[in-house]
């Protein structure tokens, strides 16, 4: 799961309620502490929680408790496309080099 992906399950119109703590997502649905996809009015779901849980009042094994639902997944950018070998026109204008050069030297 992206970051993108877990910014759909943010509590709103129905949608589960999913929260990540370092890397990892929770379906906290069924907390009556997130109705609507807000905790305490101080924190959003659907997003990565991580920094904002050093300062919460309880501690990390509160969040633990809820179903594992998956992992943050790092976007890897993808590697720009490297050409390699001879463009089509270069050897065409070689081979029109070697050809120009068979014909000079058998005449």
């Amino acid at each position: 799961m992206t970051i993108e992906d877990l910014a759909k399950f943010d509590g709103r119109a129905g949608r589960a309620v999913y929260i990540a703590v370092s890397n990892v997502v929770y379906d906290v649905s069924g907390s009556p502490l997130w109705q609507e996809g807000q905790h305490k009015g101080a924190h959003r779901a659907g997003r990565d929680l991580t920094e904002e849980l050093k300062s919460a009042p309880h501690v990390r094994t509160v969040i633990e408790r809820f179903p594992v639902v998956g992992k943050i997944e790092k976007k890897v950018a993808a590697e720009p496309e490297t050409t390699t070998g001879v463009s089509l026109l270069s050897i065409i204008i070689m081979a029109f080099v070697i050809l120009l050069m068979l014909v000079t030297y058998m005449i």
